[in-house]
């Protein structure tokens, strides 16, 4: 037993060095919202919100939800400074209360993740598909097929 707690401590450790780093932006202004994936940002230009997709399905939803988060307001972008993510203009966007709009699309089955490698926010945004799956909100609501009923024989 008195083993296992210095190798959980290094273990936390060596999770913590293989996530990307984040750098936190200074608050700025969202003066559009693109589509249920996009915002315009004041200063910065257009911006994806990193490690979601937003199904057709439930796009038009995701867009009304998403502005009605952040437009007009001031918000914090949170970039992972991978290559990739500096080359697309992506970021988890974070409110001036601390919300990540990311986070609330998944949690109300507007999104689900995309993101494949380890990111900042990954676990949370796993931990919203989830809760948005079991309580069958958004996209997750539509997914259950009616069962056909079985014909009475004569």
């Amino acid at each position: 037993m008195q083993m296992l707690l210095p190798f959980m401590m290094t273990a936390v450790a060596v999770a913590a060095t293989l996530l990307p780093p984040v750098k936190q932006s200074e608050s700025v202004l969202v003066r559009a919202v693109i589509d249920g994936g996009t915002i315009d940002v004041a200063q910065v230009g257009r911006v994806r919100l990193l490690g979601i997709e937003i199904p057709a399905l439930v796009a038009e939803r995701a867009h009304e939800r998403l502005a009605g988060l952040l437009l007009d307001r001031w918000v914090r972008l949170e970039t992972e400074t991978a290559a990739a993510a500096q080359r697309h203009r992506s970021a988890y966007v974070v409110t001036e209360d601390g919300v990540c709009a990311n986070t609330v699309l998944v949690r109300e089955g507007l999104a689900r993740v995309a993101a494949r490698a380890p990111g900042a926010r990954l676990e949370e945004l796993r931990q919203a598909e989830l809760d948005a799956q079991r309580l069958e909100k958004g996209m997750w609501g539509y997914t259950r097929r009616p069962q056909p009923q079985k014909r009475r024989s004569s």
